[in-house]
C-alpha cells in the first residue's frame, strides 16, 4: 500500500513539474510575443505609402509685417499651421515669406522650397528670395515656408528624423492652405491684389529640390515645377553623403541612423522609389561645377523622370556652381520665368 501510494505521489509531481514547465515557458514565450508586438514605431506614419493617404487640412495664410518692398513688389511674413504629426488635430504655427506684386492684379502663385540653411544664420527667405523678388516682378506671388524650427515658426520634433520628415507634412500642408490665401490677400490689399489659385507652380532648390520631389510624388499634383540643383538620391544616402560637412564628421547621425534602420525599412521613406508617381511638367538646373551635387546625380534623375514619362526638359550650365554662379544663374531664372508663363499659358 505504501509502495502504492508513494508511486502515485511520483506519477503525481512528475504531472505538476511537467505542467508547470510549460505554463512557466509559454508564459515567457508570450511575454516575449507581446513585447515583440508593443514596440512602438511612430515614424510609420510618415511613409510615402501613409502620407500618399494622409488628408493635408486647409488652415488660413494671414500675412504679417512687411520685411522690405521695391518699385515692383512687397515682402511679407506669411504664417499658417501645419499637423504636428500626420493625421494629428494638434497643429503647430509657420511663418514664410511672401513677394507680393505691387501692381493691381490676379497672379499665378509659385511655392518655393529652399535648401539647407544652419538656424543661426537664417533669416526668412534665405535660400530663395533672390530668385523669388525676380519671379514676382515678373507677375507672381511667391510663398516661401521657413519650416519648423526657423523664423518664426515653432520647434520640430527632437528626433532628426521626424523633423526631416516634417518638412513633407509642412509642405503639403501649405498646398493644402492656398485655397484660403486671397483671403488673407484682402485683409491687407483689400481686393487689389489676388492669386489664381488655377495656376499654382512649386520651385526648389537643392534639398529644396528633394522636398519638392517628394511633395510632386505624394500629392499627385500637377503643378509646374522647376528644380535648380535638386538632391535626388535614395534616403538616407542623401544625407549621408553630406556628412562629412559635420564637426563630428556625422558620427551622430550614424548612430540616429543606425537606431532608425533597427526599427524601420528606408526604402518605404526614400522619394526615389516613388518618382513614378510624379505627373507635373518638370523643368532642371545643373550646373557641372556643382561641388554638393554631382551633376551626374541631376543626369540620372532627369533620365528617370523621362523613363516615368514625366515631361522634363533639362538645362545645364558648364563650370557653373551650386548656385548656378557665376555664369548660369541670369539664364536659370529666365528660363524658369519663361516656362512658368508657358506652362500657364500668360
Amino acid at each position: 500500500m505504501r509502495k502504492a501510494l508513494a508511486l502515485l505521489f511520483i506519477v503525481l509531481f512528475a504531472i505538476i513539474a511537467t505542467e508547470s514547465f510549460y505554463i512557466f515557458q509559454n508564459f515567457y514565450f508570450k511575454k516575449d510575443i507581446i513585447r515583440e508586438k508593443i514596440i512602438p514605431k511612430p515614424l510609420l506614419s510618415y511613409t510615402f505609402e501613409n502620407l500618399k493617404n494622409t488628408k493635408f487640412p486647409q488652415n488660413q495664410i494671414t500675412l504679417g509685417s512687411v520685411i522690405s518692398e521695391d518699385e515692383d513688389s512687397f515682402s511679407q511674413i506669411f504664417y499658417f499651421s501645419t499637423p504636428k504629426t500626420p493625421g494629428s488635430e494638434k497643429m503647430e504655427k509657420v511663418s514664410g515669406l511672401i513677394n507680393i506684386p505691387k501692381i493691381e492684379g490676379e497672379y499665378p502663385v509659385i511655392v518655393m522650397f529652399r535648401g539647407f540653411i544652419p538656424q543661426d544664420t537664417y533669416k526668412p527667405g534665405a535660400g530663395t528670395q533672390p530668385s523669388a523678388e525676380e519671379i514676382s516682378k515678373n507677375g507672381f506671388i511667391t510663398l516661401a515656408s521657413d519650416f519648423l524650427g526657423f523664423g518664426e515658426s515653432a520647434s520640430p520634433s527632437a528626433n532628426p528624423f521626424e523633423g526631416r520628415f516634417q518638412t513633407y507634412t509642412t509642405a503639403l500642408t501649405l498646398l493644402s492652405s492656398l485655397p484660403t490665401l486671397n483671403k488673407g490677400l484682402d485683409s491687407d490689399y483689400v481686393g487689389t491684389i489676388s492669386a489664381d489659385l488655377e495656376n499654382v507652380g512649386l520651385w526648389g532648390h537643392s534639398n529644396g529640390g528633394h522636398i519638392a520631389l517628394s511633395v510632386l510624388a505624394i500629392s499627385g499634383v500637377t503643378y509646374p515645377t522647376v528644380l535648380w540643383a535638386p538632391v535626388s538620391k535614395s534616403f538616407p544616402y542623401s544625407i549621408l553623403y553630406y556628412t562629412d560637412e559635420l564637426d563630428d564628421q556625422g558620427k551622430a547621425m550614424r548612430k540616429s541612423l543606425s537606431d532608425f534602420e533597427e526599427l524601420y525599412d528606408t526604402q518605404l521613406f526614400s522619394p526615389e522609389k516613388y518618382y513614378r508617381w510624379i505627373k507635373a511638367p518638370i523643368q532642371v538646373h545643373q550646373g557641372t561645377g556643382d561641388q554638393e551635387i554631382p551633376y551626374w546625380w541631376t543626369d540620372e534623375l532627369v533620365e528617370t523622370l523621362e523613363g516615368n514619362g514625366v515631361d522634363a526638359a533639362y538645362f545645364k550650365y558648364q563650370g557653373a556652381d551650386h548656385n548656378l554662379q557665376p555664369n548660369g544663374w541670369s539664364e536659370a531664372v529666365t528660363n524658369t520665368i519663361n516656362f512658368y508663363k508657358q506652362e500657364f499659358s500668360l
